[in-house]
């Protein structure tokens, strides 16, 4: 089996599931551990998962206590080198182990080129396991020394199960809300639900669909998000603004179609900054409101 897997997908279509499924697989095989084992797979020594760590040390106070927490916005090259210095000795239990890296395409610039190092000469029985929701971040020479397993999108009549199965007391509105702005994503519909969402997408839709002339539906749009959200809900706008330029472009037509690949592009970088960078939550609703209003029909561009 290759040593290092690219999992790549739209986020919320499973990948990190996958990861820990197959972590868990990969050290049984090895000798690490029978099933009865494996029921908490970051607990096991052998399987290493580096993600975002809690900001600051209040926030990790908040995590060792179970409640929500914030995150850094990268994984830093730090947490790369520590893992690193456990690949200098040999698997706990068995003949292997495995290493998952969530979100991937976090990583920080250095973390990146530390773990090429890893990449180009792992050790015996190491397996890597990257999970990245924007594939195209990663360095390329990460990227060549990964073998690529994609995760499709799931079509509506199996998101509907989905919501069914874990949202059963969401109204059939709102399911269907979910499901058309999620775009095939089970993750994201969820996250629709719980993060109530739905007056969000309203605005959103109302803008791309008529304009905003006057400012009053970008306000409309940041009243909706709310004065201080979550990273985690500026992310879910971000992502239901460039799923409803994504539906529309296919039936917009010569200028009103490139406005609308424009905004998108520019929602994309705007997506790919707001984990980097502390942006007001004011002015990043009138930003993502502006984007919008350039791509709607028939208008004159928006302006700023």
């Amino acid at each position: 089996m290759h040593h290092a897997w690219l999992l790549a997908g739209k986020q919320g279509v499973g990948k990190r599931h996958f990861a820990e499924e197959a972590a868990a697989d990969l050290v049984r095989s090895g000798g690490g551990g029978d099933s009865d084992g494996l029921t908490n797979v970051a607990s096991h020594p052998d399987i290493h998962i580096l993600t975002h760590l809690p900001k600051d040390d209040k926030e990790n106070a908040k995590r060792e206590k179970g409640e929500p927490y914030e995150r850094k916005r990268n994984i830093p090259v730090g947490q790369i080198r520590a893992m690193q210095q456990r690949l200098n000795t040999r698997p706990t239990m068995g003949s292997r182990r495995a290493i998952i890296i969530d979100p991937a395409d976090d990583m920080e610039a250095g973390a990146s080129n530390a773990l090429l190092k890893s990449l180009e000469e792992p050790p015996e029985g190491t397996f890597f396991l990257l999970v990245a929701h924007r594939p195209a971040q990663l360095l390329p020479t990460i990227r060549s020394r990964c073998r690529l397993l994609r995760f499709p999108t799931l079509a509506d009549a199996e998101m509907q199960r989905v919501l069914a199965d874990h949202a059963p007391e969401a109204g059939a509105d709102a399911r269907s809300a979910a499901i058309s702005a999620a775009a095939g994503s089970p993750g994201a519909a969820l996250d629709f639900l719980t993060l109530n969402l739905g007056k969000v997408d309203a605005a959103i839709r109302r803008i791309l669909a008529e304009g905003d002339d006057d400012f009053s539906r970008r306000g409309d749009l940041s009243r909706e998000i709310g004065g201080r959200p979550s990273r985690k809900r500026i992310q879910a706008v971000l992502d239901l603004a460039c799923g409803a330029l994504a539906r529309a472009a296919p039936d917009a037509a010569g200028s009103n179609r490139i406005a609308m690949i424009d905004a998108h592009d520019a929602l994309v970088r705007l997506s790919g900054e707001v984990s980097t960078y502390n942006y007001d939550a004011g002015l990043l609703a009138m930003e993502i409101g502006t984007l919008l209003a350039n791509a709607a029909p028939h208008r004159d561009r928006a302006h700023g």
